[in-house]
């Protein structure tokens, strides 16, 4: 197993240093340990001179997520590949729940829940539905290990031979700096089934990381502009893979899992059980119309003559103009 942690910013510093620690204390050890900075060269040259014993890299792609862990993948010599966040500390079984699943061979891909840390606690209009939005699991999500579309980026691993033969993850997808875009990990997941019929990505909850969502990322304005560009890269890996298979769990989701949510809000505030219930209500309903919203204007793109979102089209140059 090698594991990569891809890295952009000094501002978490001790969040990196406890992840990297978190992957050293393993209960399988893993074969090798590589950080990739994406273009940042004084975060570069930090670790360099602090941390031993790990692989320290600068990203050889172009700027985002997807081109430092495609330099990861590049570098790495294990046959499984894990990727865990710069703020997603791994607790100590979490290698060996992954590597166990590997024993089928039709297993392309494993990953595991993905449980926030909330900075200053969870705002009480943030239902446990919307977790994605921060980047972790969420409620409706399977609670035994079971066959899924796609992995968490937070928490994922890979057959090597599997990144390779479908070409890495989509430079155009992925987040861009600061810019919260998404979906690379839904896209790379399609692709690598797509060729293997009968292959199987299985999600395994008892893999478990622990993923710091910093207080800014449980505001209402964060909640909405991360749905909208959810919406936006949904629109784009549609366009890419088919309608029909970039969004049939959303699909599930919007049926049962919403509906359920905002019942449960409403209900918990008619009885006075949670005076906060019609607010975790509205939140739902909000997230949905952005992420709806972001994803039509993200379908208009694409089909228009100025602006095609491809797979060579850099979404952020999207983000920013519909913003």
């Amino acid at each position: 197993m090698s594991i990569v942690i891809c890295a952009y910013t000094e501002r978490r510093w001790d969040l990196l240093l406890d992840v990297i620690e978190s992957v050293r204390a393993q209960t399988v050890a893993p074969q090798e340990i590589l950080v990739v900075v994406d273009h940042n060269e004084d975060l570069y040259q930090r670790l360099l001179e602090i941390v031993d014993d790990v692989t320290v890299v600068e990203s050889g792609g172009p700027p985002g997520l997807s081109g430092a862990r495609n330099t990861g993948v590049g570098l790495a010599e294990g046959d499984i590949v894990a990727f865990l966040d710069d703020d997603a500390v791994a607790m100590p079984n979490w290698l060996e729940r992954l590597l166990v699943l590997y024993d089928d061979p039709d297993v392309l891909a494993v990953g595991g829940r993905v449980e926030p840390v909330w900075d200053r606690g969870r705002p009480g209009y943030f239902g446990e539905e919307l977790d994605w939005i921060v980047g972790c699991s969420h409620r409706g999500m399977p609670t035994v290990a079971s066959e899924v579309r796609n992995l968490i980026g937070a928490n994922m691993s890979f057959r090597l031979d599997v990144l390779r033969q479908v070409g890495g993850f989509n430079i155009a997808l992925g987040r861009q700096g600061n810019l919260p875009l998404g979906c690379e990990e839904t896209e790379i997941c399609i692709r690598s089934t797509m060729g293997s019929p009968g292959s199987r990505i299985v999600y395994e909850p008892a893999a478990l990381v622990r993923h710091h969502v910093p207080e800014e990322r449980g505001t209402v304005r964060y909640m909405l502009s991360r749905s909208w560009s959810e919406g936006l890269s949904k629109a784009q890996v549609s366009h890419i893979v088919g309608h029909k298979r970039a969004l049939g769990p959303e699909r599930r989701y919007v049926r049962s899992t919403l509906p359920r949510a905002v019942f449960s809000g409403i209900r918990d505030w008619s009885r006075g059980d949670n005076p906060l219930g019609l607010g975790r209500a509205g939140s739902v309903l909000a997230v949905l119309a952005f992420t709806s919203a972001g994803y039509l204007r993200g379908r208009r793109l694409a089909h228009s003559s100025t602006t095609q979102l491809t797979s060579t089209t850099p979404l952020g140059a999207v983000w920013r103009e519909v913003q």
